[in-house]
């Protein structure tokens, strides 16, 4: 490990030593299995590869000051996983085993864990899939759970530092009634265009606005959003976002902080009435907006160069705790021992 740049690294796949896989055949899910292998062999009718049955997650492991490694409300991350394969007819994973997998790859790969101070993190995807044969639009009988690892740095290559997005409406990230509250891999593939086309264009990403009246904020590609207003953190509610674990996290610190939080439909109008905004999830933890540019519109909110108050003081709390640099009241952190 001593060849990696750990303060430069970007955010994308790289080996490690193992991960950890665990079918389910024969209506139960079997034991957790270590594998060298980043290979998976799969039948080419496969429901994950013609219907989608497809659910992943993402969380992070942090290096204290300490040297412990400690990972970030994990069970969330299970009961999500759940959910998102009750939407699209998997069979649940315990959350024990979900637990037991992801501490299990991150012992297997220990020394991937970047050091305290650099800025970097051990991200982790635990991923379910269905790999049994189907030819017709119905389940498989078989599945496939996994996890694997990867040291990251931040998902947006410019850090805690303001970026530019942009509003198209002529793309949707997900039906109003469909899978956008779950996560699923469709819900991505429908962004693509959109954020190439961002990208492209010198945005960080798309902010979505909501598909049935293209009236109101939705999510971003890639993370919630939300707006500062007065005392209040602000953020959009809507049967098509992905409940975000880190938005969550950040409504409670706003709390804690005094503040009111409010989550409810948001106008896109309303842009204009924030004082900070900014986007929010595992991948980039909180990434304050500079600015959003409504396309369609030819109108631009903008929020500063630099990032606000209230974003400075959510991220330096959110990340403390992870890092075990302060106290966790929530019981949000677990150590690997």
């Amino acid at each position: 490990m001593e060849n990696l740049d750990w303060k430069n690294l970007g955010f994308g796949y790289s080996d490690t030593n193992s991960n950890i896989r665990c079918y389910y055949r024969d209506g139960k899910w079997g034991a957790l299995e270590v594998s060298n292998s980043n290979q998976i062999t799969m039948h080419m009718a496969a429901t994950c590869l013609h219907y989608g049955q497809e659910a992943f997650e993402g969380l992070k492991a942090y290096r204290g000051k300490d040297g412990k490694i400690r990972v970030f409300r994990i069970e969330e991350n299970a009961r999500r996983m759940q959910s998102s394969a009750r939407g699209i007819l998997m069979p649940e994973l315990p959350v024990e085993t979900f637990k037991e997998g992801v501490f299990k790859a991150i012992k297997e790969n220990e020394e991937y864990v970047p050091p305290y101070g650099s800025g970097a993190s051990l991200y982790i995807r635990p991923l379910l899939i269905g790999v049994g044969p189907q030819i017709g639009v119905k389940p498989a009988d078989e599945y496939l759970f996994m996890v694997f690892v990867m040291p990251v740095g931040p998902y947006f290559k410019e850090g805690f530092k303001p970026t530019d997005y942009v509003i198209y409406r002529e793309y949707d990230r997900a039906a109003p009634q469909g899978t956008g509250n779950i996560k699923v891999g469709g819900n991505y593939a429908a962004s693509l265009n959109a954020g190439i086309r961002a990208h492209n264009e010198g945005y960080s990403a798309v902010l979505y606005l909501d598909a049935r009246e293209k009236k109101y904020l939705d999510e971003c590609g890639p993370a919630n959003f939300f707006g500062i207003k007065g005392n209040s953190y602000v953020t959009p509610k809507s049967q098509s976002i992905l409940p975000s674990i880190t938005n969550k996290s950040l409504r409670q610190l706003a709390k804690d902080m005094g503040m009111n939080v409010e989550e409810r439909k948001v106008p896109v109008e309303e842009l204009a009435e924030f004082s900070e905004a900014g986007a929010c999830g595992t991948a980039a933890v909180l990434s304050p907006v500079r600015s959003v540019y409504d396309a369609d519109k030819d109108i631009r909110y903008v929020y500063g160069d630099e990032p606000g108050e209230v974003c400075q003081k959510l991220y330096e709390k959110l990340i403390n705790i992870q890092y075990g640099c302060e106290d966790d009241p929530y019981g949000w952190v677990t150590i690997v021992e």
